[in-house]
């Protein structure tokens, strides 16, 4: 029996929303959370065909028994169980318009929370869950998986300690070429969805991806932002969502920033990248070579630190690595640390420990409400012609 939970002698239990036949997210999901053999899979509502949830089940290794056809049917059987049985938390890997049922359901019931970006559907539905998350004490993480990677938070650490001087400017960007033709009109699973409002939300490609890049900045730098102006377009004709956007984010302490992302740059994959620029250094980070990480400081040779590559690391860049320098850590491992941090939390409130909930290195609740609030006054800078709009939600400042 894995013995790291903490006070914990045990591990986690698992129940699975999503992933079913045809997903993306939820394998990774369900990958990523054992990935460290603190926690196991052992229930889930796989799907909202009954059916193909149940028909699911096999492939993830969850019993009959505990293949539920619904998260109602789910909660309600899990709740029942003895306290020794019953899950832990609650994985939610489905479209953005369920997120909340999902996730409202399970916290009302007392289960932990690991939920998929972006948190809701609309902004309302996020200050909502956050009073819920409040009132029950349950854990909640939000998977921004990208936070979890080791030079990402090699450069949080790097900036927190001042090392690069005061942070004057970030240039984060998200750029795919996945959406360049109207995939949705073939019925293509996940192009169908994400170009969808009834299913996404009032935002396409900044709600989808450019949340990403604007919640790395914030995770890298801690910098409060102000006031935003944003630009969408919809390049392909007959789309509802935009497919493209730029933004400029004027931050409290005067930096300036930029997030841009794009589902229609030909040739691009998953190419989030981001330089940040302080008045001792600089930082380039790219996630598709996520294992260097380029340092400027003028008059100085450029640097290239590598993860686990030596003692310049931060104790938490090296906390969230798990192999030898030399030997590629990338998507799954990140994913992973998203869990296998919020787990020290879950462990502890299983333990009846104090934990912390705001102040979190996994991205949490308050995260998620202001990636929605991020959304919603992007769209509103856009339907003004990029007119500036203020980006001073309440939770971000408590």
């Amino acid at each position: 029996m894995d013995t790291t939970n903490g006070s914990l002698n045990r591990k986690l239990r698992m129940a699975l929303v999503g992933g079913g036949q045809g997903s993306f997210i939820g394998r990774v999901h369900a990958t990523a959370a054992v990935l460290d053999n603190r926690a196991e899979l052992v229930a889930g509502a796989l799907s909202s065909d009954p059916v193909r949830a149940k028909a699911s089940a096999p492939a993830y290794d969850i019993k009959p028994d505990r293949a539920y056809g619904s998260v109602p049917e789910m909660i309600a059987a899990e709740k029942a169980l003895p306290a020794d049985k019953r899950i832990d938390f609650v994985t939610v890997a489905t479209p953005n318009h369920t997120h909340f049922a999902v996730a409202k359901a399970a916290v009302e019931a007392g289960f932990n929370v690991v939920c998929d970006k972006p948190m809701t559907f609309d902004l309302k539905e996020a200050e909502e869950l956050q009073k819920l998350v409040e009132k029950s004490g349950v854990v909640f993480a939000l998977s921004h998986n990208y936070t979890g990677y080791p030079l990402v938070r090699q450069v949080r650490e790097m900036i927190k300690s001042g090392e690069l001087g005061e942070i004057n400017a970030f240039r984060s960007n998200y750029i795919q070429g996945w959406l360049r033709t109207r995939l949705e009109s073939s019925d293509q699973k996940q192009a169908k969805w994400r170009t969808d409002p009834k299913q996404s939300g009032i935002s396409g490609c900044f709600g989808d991806i450019g949340t990403h890049a604007y919640n790395l900045a914030r995770y890298m730098t801690g910098l409060l932002p102000v006031e935003i102006s944003c630009n969408f377009k919809i390049f392909e004709p007959g789309r509802a969502l935009d497919d493209y956007g730029h933004a400029v984010v004027r931050m409290e302490n005067g930096a300036l920033g930029t997030v841009t992302a794009s589902q229609i740059s030909h040739g691009r994959e998953n190419d989030l990248f981001i330089e940040v620029d302080g008045t001792q250094g600089a930082i380039s980070w790219r996630q598709e070579n996520p294992n260097e990480l380029l340092v400027r400081k003028n008059g100085q040779p450029h640097q290239i630190y590598t993860r686990n590559g030596g003692p310049y690391l931060s104790a938490l860049s090296g906390a969230s690595s798990r192999l030898p320098s030399g030997h590629p850590e990338a998507f799954f491992e990140a994913f992973a640390n998203v869990y296998r941090f919020a787990y020290d939390s879950m462990a502890d409130r299983a333990a009846g420990n104090k934990f912390e909930t705001r102040d979190t290195i996994y991205p949490n609740v308050y995260d998620g409400v202001e990636g929605m609030f991020f959304i919603q006054q992007c769209v509103a800078s856009s339907q003004q012609n990029g007119a500036w709009v203020s980006m001073q939600h309440p939770s971000a400042r408590k």
